[in-house]
């Protein structure tokens, strides 16, 4: 999976330097981040007196904004586009290492033309997107803890405001507690995503082979069958996933009112201005949504793990 694209003379110029591209674009990304969370306390401090200002300094205030969005955006799309290229470049370098190992294995592979077509694909998009996802987290960490550190000098909450980067450690501890709820409440959904890959598999190879042979294969009876195989594993699914949504949704929307909740006190109490607590809540939102990537993505992450489930059980099929 790994070495057929990093361990390659073919492509080494794609995965690193096209590796080295996107950890690039990433790092400036983060970097306009900063600026607007910046840009956030000076704005609404402004708007919080109001009246000590004219509207000239509220239209400024619109040109710094476009000034760092508007590159965020070009960056952030170039970004996407190169994503879809690399992952598409992985693919392909997977694919025909498969093939070429494929092609000399005697006996019959169960499911190889899916492992080949659908998961490879699969997987090199999946762990492309999460990766930069966890590498943007990271870099975002980085950028905004120090930030989020100094602003916990403003909680005026009891017990909370007397500790060192309190709002540090509240994401963390958050997020840390909000994962492992996940794990348990998820602990499922691996096996099932890869018990329905197989059904899937079952089910698509029968009507494959029915497209050149309607008279022993593609009847009635047998699809009714792997069907109803097929339907009892998706209601399962459904099933673990409802619940699993249930935690992720509560957890999410619990989620937006915290800062509030540690920082509001400091309001009402003149530690802080409006422009501080909209800082708090930005930054507080970028760190826990660092710390909690793999909560956000937990779907994802399952369907990463069953689908490297599936490949490594064909590499050892096809000795790879």
């Amino acid at each position: 999976m790994f070495r057929s694209f990093f361990r390659s003379r073919r492509w080494f110029l794609w995965a690193y330097g096209g590796g080295f591209g996107l950890l690039l674009s990433l790092y400036v990304q983060v970097r306009l981040t900063v600026a607007i969370n910046e840009w956030y306390g000076g704005f609404y401090n402004m708007l919080q007196r109001a009246t000590e200002h004219e509207v000239a300094e509220f239209w400024q205030e619109m040109v710094t904004f476009a000034e760092i969005a508007f590159p965020y955006v070009l960056i952030a799309t170039a970004t996407a586009y190169v994503t879809r290229v690399y992952a598409f470049r992985w693919r392909e370098a997977m694919t025909f290492s498969y093939v070429s190992k494929w092609q000399t294995v005697e006996q019959e592979v169960e499911g190889a033309s899916q492992r080949i077509q659908e998961d490879i694909y699969r997987f090199a998009r999946i762990f492309e997107s999460l990766g930069l996802q966890v590498v943007r987290a990271l870099l975002t960490l980085i950028a905004f803890l120090p930030i989020l550190w100094g602003l916990s000098s403003g909680v005026d909450l009891p017990w909370i405001k007397d500790i060192p980067g309190s709002l540090v450690w509240v994401a963390l501890l958050v997020s840390i507690g909000g994962l492992f709820i996940s794990w348990f409440v998820g602990i499922k959904l691996p096996g099932l995503e890869y018990n329905n890959q197989k059904v899937e598999a079952a089910f698509r190879k029968e009507l494959v082979y029915a497209e050149d042979d309607k008279i022993n294969y593609g009847k009635t009876e047998t699809l009714v069958e792997l069907f109803t195989g097929l339907k009892f594993n998706y209601h399962r699914l459904f099933l673990h996933y409802g619940y699993f949504d249930i935690w992720v949704n509560f957890f999410e929307q619990l989620m937006i009112i915290v800062p509030y909740l540690i920082m509001g006190p400091g309001l009402f109490t003149g530690l802080i201005t409006l422009g501080v607590l909209v800082q708090v809540s930005n930054a507080f939102s970028k760190v826990r949504e660092s710390f909690s990537i793999f909560i956000a993505n937990w779907t994802t992450i399952t369907e990463l793990r069953s689908i490297h489930k599936r490949l490594k059980e064909f590499e050892r099929n096809i000795g790879y």
